[in-house]
């Protein structure tokens, strides 16, 4: 008979996170802003060996260690597809005009005081309609980004108003992904989890927009920058700016409202978006590929170039030229080594038992119901540090949780809320998870420049934590079963 594999104990669980830990530190002090060119990830290597030792020891065998590290890294597939064409459709966006285009009308209309403000409803708004925070950073974002780069706003609080105002959208949009993936762990209804979500989500949001338009009237403007006249100017003389280019995404926001799935709609967007750069960028086109005698062969290289690699487009001002820059797929290629990375990390811990067995201490040690949501939070933040994706940090703590919640009589809106409060939100404060990466690579900042003015991902949480502290919107069948024999009285 084979010996039993053992169950790991809480320190020896701990030890790969205190690890990770120390070796993410020392690469912040030793390697800086350029982390994510390799030290994150070998760190997130490094920490899974040695899970991977304790498991062995333990008798977990290295084939039942190996498809856990597999199935994790499955797991993050859809996401390494979309990134990769997220590259592909920044890049024939930017050729195309779409995006200088975006960023031109939103330099002649936006104020640099309200501009923040403004950036959050506008992302708030296409996050709602398309369910997708990943496409509006991606679209919108990255023009919004460019806009306030040129008024001279701190990158950091621009992206910080782009990311809270997608992230408001894609937890509240019936047609995002993980605001159908809460409730059906949780086990109820997506429209009564919608409707429970407003009690936390808008307190949030209209904090996030007060503290946005207290910074842009109360904070002087980096000079230094272009003078946005010239910027327009610039613009205009680069590109055919015509109309016409927003064709390209309101049909990406039409076909993504139409549920059609984010990888074929992206590859879509992305080569509607090569088709106009050939019907209405004639001369960019020919920058691009360095040909100028046969158009033919000059779009297919162009367009190839603006979705596989980096392109640069030249003009007479510096500042421009940062702007209409892109790194298409292979500017995501170290994002992707990180989230395989990651993947790794999450998968050992998991086919070894260690997060379950830190997760299952936390919730023994629970008595309030401030206490259980509180712990919940804290373990959806704790799956996406480690497991470092927002479904698994949804998915395991609502398993986990669903029956304590009954337990306490607590319905189960409570519960889904609180995992979209935590778990979705946080997702892209870590620079080491699915989202963070993802964002950081996208917008061209990093995690951690952006994730203090992050403040609606930052609310969140705590504003699930301070209600149910208050008891505050806390629904219980109790509640219910009143109110139904009050209504018989009558």
């Amino acid at each position: 008979m084979k010996p039993k594999a053992k169950t790991p104990s809480l320190f020896q669980s701990f030890i790969p996170l205190i690890i990770l830990v120390v070796l993410l530190s020392l690469n912040v002090k030793f390697f800086g802003d350029d982390t994510l060119a390799g030290s994150n990830q070998m760190a997130l290597i490094l920490a899974a060996a040695s899970a991977a030792i304790i498991a062995s020891r333990l008798g977990i065998k290295w084939r039942k260690q190996r498809d856990g590290i597999v199935k994790s890294i499955s797991s993050a597939m859809p996401s390494i597809l979309i990134l990769f064409l997220i590259g592909s459709l920044a890049g024939t966006w930017m050729i195309s005009g779409v995006v200088p285009e975006l960023i031109y009308y939103g330099l002649k209309i936006l104020n640099p005081k309200i501009f923040l403000f403004v950036t959050v409803i506008i992302c708030a708004l296409v996050s709602l309609a398309t369910g997708s925070s990943w496409s509006t950073v991606a679209t919108i974002g990255i023009a919004l980004l460019g806009i306030g780069k040129a008024l001279g706003m701190n990158e950091g609080m621009v992206a910080g108003a782009i990311i809270s105002g997608a992230y408001f959208g894609d937890k509240m949009s019936p047609m995002s992904d993980t605001t159908n993936l809460a409730p059906a762990m949780a086990g109820t209804d997506l429209f009564t989890h919608i409707k429970y979500m407003l009690y936390t989500t808008i307190p949030s949001i209209v904090i996030t927009l007060i503290i946005f338009l207290i910074l842009g009237f109360t904070l002087k403007v980096e000079s230094g920058l272009a003078n946005p006249d010239e910027v327009l100017n610039v613009l205009k003389n680069s590109f055919n700016l015509n109309p016409l280019l927003m064709i390209v995404p309101a049909f990406l926001i039409f076909i993504i409202i139409k549920k059609v799935a984010p990888v074929p709609a992206l590859l879509a967007a992305s080569l509607l978006g090569g088709i106009f750069a050939i019907i209405f960028q004639p001369e960019i086109i020919n920058q691009v590929s360095g040909i100028s005698d046969n158009y033919v062969k000059s779009s297919y290289i162009a367009v190839m170039k603006s979705m596989f690699g980096p392109v640069s487009l030249n003009t007479n001002n510096a500042t421009v030229n940062g702007l209409l820059s892109t790194n298409g797929m292979a500017g995501m290629l170290n994002t992707i080594w990180l989230i395989i990375s990651a993947m790794v990390f999450g998968g050992v811990m998991e086919s070894a038992g260690m997060l379950f067995k830190i997760t299952q201490t936390v919730i023994k040690h629970v008595k309030s119901v401030a206490g259980l949501v509180t712990s919940t939070v804290g373990t959806c933040l704790f799956f996406n540090l480690t497991a470092s994706d927002q479904y698994i940090a949804i998915v395991v703590p609502g398993r986990m949780y669903a029956k304590a919640y009954k337990d306490r009589n607590l319905k189960p809106e409570v519960l889904s809320r609180t995992l979209e409060d935590s778990g979705t939100v946080t997702s892209v404060l870590i620079p080491w998870n699915t989202c963070g990466a993802t964002q950081s690579s996208v917008l061209g900042v990093s995690t951690l420049t952006y994730a203090p003015f992050a403040f609606f991902n930052i609310i969140s949480p705590f504003m699930s934590i301070f209600m149910a502290v208050l008891n505050i919107k806390i629904r219980r069948y109790t509640d219910q079963i009143k109110k139904k024999k009050s209504t018989r009285k009558i």
